[in-house]
């Protein structure tokens, strides 16, 4: 247990509450930094390969309707079906591409709550503080009592940027 007067003197309140941000903490850390770059370059990928899907979606409809005065109305009907079923699987492509994306932030947030318990356990017997409280949920309180900052400091030169983490046990 470090004494109240060096625990001041490294920057951590002395209290038996202190609150924190977790979201902040995620979006601020290098580590969260991180991530929220990743998904968007996957993000900018995706959104590309829809545009480029959609627009040949597009021609293959102008297609298929330029073609349609030349067929009789079953030709028609089956291309025309066919052609409704292959947008609908690439929507569901697509959209299964977009929920797995969010669903790798979420595993990452998830990941790095884990990981940062340690540190976060640590402040809190430094400020010598019985609960460490989300800042989101308090109504009222001293901004003195926030030790978000210093928190994304010491996740920052614990983690880094946390790309060589893993809390996969098979790892």
């Amino acid at each position: 247990m470090i004494p109240a007067a060096q625990a001041q003197q490294l920057g951590v309140t002395q209290s038996q509450i202190l609150t924190i941000s977790i979201e902040r903490l995620f979006a601020e850390s290098e580590f969260g930094q991180r991530i929220a770059n990743e998904i968007d370059a996957e993000s900018a990928v995706l959104a590309a390969e829809n545009r480029r899907i959609e627009g040949e979606l597009e021609q293959e409809e102008r297609d298929l309707t330029e073609r349609r005065k030349s067929l009789d109305a079953n030709a028609f009907r089956v291309l025309a079906d066919a052609f409704d079923q292959k947008v609908q699987s690439h929507r569901t492509t697509q959209k299964s591409k977009y929920e797995a994306l969010n669903q790798k932030g979420d595993i990452a947030r998830a990941e790095f709550l884990q990981v940062i318990v340690p540190i976060l356990e640590d402040l809190r017997r430094e400020a010598g503080a019985a609960v460490l409280i989300e800042k989101s949920t308090v109504i009222l309180a001293d901004p003195t009592f926030d030790i978000t900052a210093i928190a994304i400091s010491r996740v920052n030169v614990a983690l880094g940027d946390g790309a060589r983490i893993t809390t996969d046990p098979q790892q």
